[in-house]
């Protein structure tokens, strides 16, 4: 199976040669799951895109520090992209940036949250388990790094999992459109980079809270599994 990973951000120069890109990141964490994938990146903040929408098997949206509500050029043209693979009910996942842009091109809103910054790890949970859950603990917990929220969901989206925090968690969209706030391909070790390096956009309480949560457990392999699952039901 071909994913086109669809890049909308840039990591730090800083932090590049220990943690990669972000495409770099998914193709490790999916790999763990899958060591059949092939990835294909594409860098649709500068403008590239699959000649045939074909091209790869499926796709994944990365996160962005751009908000999805933004009047840039290359943020309207992956609306329209994004329509296309709906339209044709091409395989999607979403990722932050990539869960707020799927409900913004199909209907929905996405806004700054009243609730301020998600920060360090947060639990969220199922209130129905979709089939490629493992039928498991309903619970699961990611890293998210994030002030926008989907505060309106696209026509049509079910709404899976959410938390007091962020209650449009976890979406999915007919059988071909999966989207998640939280960062299953970040590692702690990102995370508590970017809160450093955030620490006075968010607020102490916000950076102090997010360092804390930081030594609990993650569920990055166990998403990675649904993610793949998703792709290839």
């Amino acid at each position: 199976m071909r994913i086109g990973i669809l890049k909308t951000d840039t990591v730090r120069d800083d932090l590049v040669e220990e943690f990669g890109e972000y495409p770099d990141m998914f193709q490790s964490l999916l790999g763990q799951v899958d060591p059949d994938l092939e990835f294909v990146v594409y860098d649709v903040e500068n403008g590239q895109y699959p000649e045939s929408i074909d091209e790869v098997d499926a796709y994944l949206m990365t996160g962005s520090k751009s908000s999805v509500y933004e009047d840039k050029e290359w943020i309207h043209r992956l609306s329209d992209f994004v329509r296309d693979l709906h339209a044709r009910q091409k395989k999607l996942i979403g990722i932050c940036f990539g869960h707020q842009m799927v409900a913004h091109a199909l209907g929905g809103k996405t806004e700054k949250s009243d609730k301020g910054w998600g920060v360090g790890a947060h639990d969220a949970l199922f209130h129905q388990l979709p089939e490629w859950h493992d039928g498991a603990d309903p619970e699961f917990s990611l890293l998210v790094s994030h002030q926008d929220q989907v505060v309106e969901t696209a026509p049509g989206t079910q709404v899976l999992a959410g938390s007091d925090f962020c209650e449009n968690a976890v979406c999915q969209v007919g059988e071909h459109i999966l989207t998640l706030q939280g960062h299953p391909e970040f590692v702690k070790g990102y995370s508590e980079n970017i809160l450093n390096i955030r620490r006075e956009m968010i607020g102490e309480v916000n950076y102090h809270a997010g360092m804390a949560s930081l030594t609990s457990s993650l569920d990055r392999e166990r998403v990675a599994d649904w993610m793949v699952k998703f792709l290839r039901g």
